[in-house]
């Protein structure tokens, strides 16, 4: 059995998670990433994802996230998420609104700088949408 760390899933409005794990899967904003204990040190920005953990005794849970940063430390992992919830709590009209706000930024957008980071948004929460529809 792999050897298990801590893990907090903070939210402003809650601590969703806070529990030995054996794995997490994090949405980095460079590319998903796995997490087990003793992983090096890292910190990093997360993109709207889903967030997969594996407790210490084998359960899975699956949270959605919209943004935040994730410390890793050998024996801990702490996801400070701007909002999340799980993945069976999900209200798919939230995401579906959220696209819609996405779409409405990238048409309202000022310049192409606005415009590119609103269209990576909407990327993101399409890719999301699809991931959490399947």
């Amino acid at each position: 059995m792999a050897d298990a760390f801590k893990f907090e899933l903070v939210s402003p409005e809650r601590l969703l998670v806070s529990e030995d794990v054996t794995e997490v899967v994090v949405p980095g904003e460079e590319g998903y990433f796995t997490v087990y204990s003793n992983h090096a040190p890292v910190m990093s920005t997360v993109k709207p994802g889903v967030v997969e953990v594996k407790d210490a005794g084998g359960a899975d849970e699956r949270y959605v996230v919209f943004g935040g940063f994730v410390d890793v430390v050998p024996d801990s992992c702490t996801l400070l998420a701007e909002s999340a919830v799980n993945v069976k709590d999900l209200d798919r009209a939230d995401i579906e609104r959220r696209v819609q706000e996405a779409r409405e930024d990238v048409q309202d957008a000022k310049d192409d700088e606005t415009r590119a980071k609103a269209q990576g948004y909407l990327d993101q929460l399409t890719t999301l949408q699809a991931a959490i529809s399947a």
